[in-house]
């Protein structure tokens, strides 16, 4: 099986153009919860593939308002590549969205495409999720408040946080798209002098940048200062080790969802995100 086979067709693909601002990309982001999105550049001799914005530069950069500059190279593919190569290195890069590139951009393959793939029997996924699934679980208590939860996300560079109640035990998840959804852009105060106490009563993943002794206002991304229970999904759909690849990843398009925990009896042992399915074709 091709790329071609599994791929989105560039008239499907959605993309935004330089030059633009971030506000071009946060709706496509909150509104379709994409992971990034394409940028392109019209050039006389046609469009330009430039590279993506992810969701991740919009939250790292929360200061920078020009497209340009969020844009990051990504690894491309070609539409006559064998997906078992695309799954390889969306594995070793940890790309989710992967453009398909001839002399123009021709669609984008992602982490879902080769899923569905799994799940329809189009490449091979009889191995049994236990051996693919991730064993250190990023966790998170039911009453953090949500910048909290936020940071634990980004600091363990994972897109969820399973959430545990008081005795310990697992009652929820939370992910990088629950925060997205509630985040919000807001403008730094106008005169913080060389104080940042004017900071006190929202959490801010960056109001104030030091400039020697001098603070100057910046971009801020506000994040509701509520606890994790008031965002988390609580339906949990969770797998036993010896389900495969392919019934997991069916299980994950009928809810919609990229990643499973694994249990163990009433013990949590693991969790299998989109991205471990595809390790099966590595």
């Amino acid at each position: 099986m091709n790329v071609a086979d599994a791929m989105t067709l560039r008239s499907e693909v959605v993309t935004v153009e330089i030059p633009g601002t971030r506000d071009d990309v946060l709706e496509y982001l909150q509104e379709r919860r994409f992971s990034s999105v394409p940028v392109i550049k019209e050039t006389e001799d046609g469009e330009e593939f430039r590279g993506i914005v992810s969701r991740d530069a919009l939250i790292e950069q929360p200061d920078e308002d020009q497209l340009a500059l969020l844009v990051e190279e990504v690894p491309t593919t070609t539409a006559d590549t064998d997906i078992t190569d695309v799954a390889t290195l969306m594995v070793e890069k940890g790309a989710r969205r992967v453009p398909v590139v001839g002399d123009e951009l021709e669609g984008i393959i992602t982490v879902t495409d080769v899923v569905r793939a799994i799940a329809e029997g189009n490449v091979d996924g009889d191995s049994e999720v236990g051996d693919l699934a991730t064993r250190a679980i990023n966790c998170v208590w039911i009453e953090a408040p949500l910048p909290v939860a936020e940071r634990e996300i980004s600091h363990a560079n994972v897109p969820y946080a399973v959430v545990l109640d008081d005795d310990g035990d697992m009652c929820g998840i939370i992910t990088e798209v629950d925060v997205l959804d509630v985040a919000r852009v807001v403008e730094g105060e106008a005169d913080t002098g060389e104080s940042i106490a004017d900071d006190d009563d929202d959490w801010k993943w960056e109001s104030v940048k030091a400039v020697g002794n001098s603070y100057m206002p910046t971009r801020n991304v506000e994040i509701p200062v509520e606890p994790v229970r008031n965002f988390m999904s609580n339906d949990l759909v969770t797998v036993s080790g010896h389900r495969t690849a392919r019934e997991v990843a069916q299980l994950m398009l009928d809810n919609g969802i990229e990643q499973i925990p694994l249990v163990s009896g009433d013990s949590v042992s693991g969790i299998v995100q989109d991205i471990d399915l595809l390790k099966a074709l590595v």
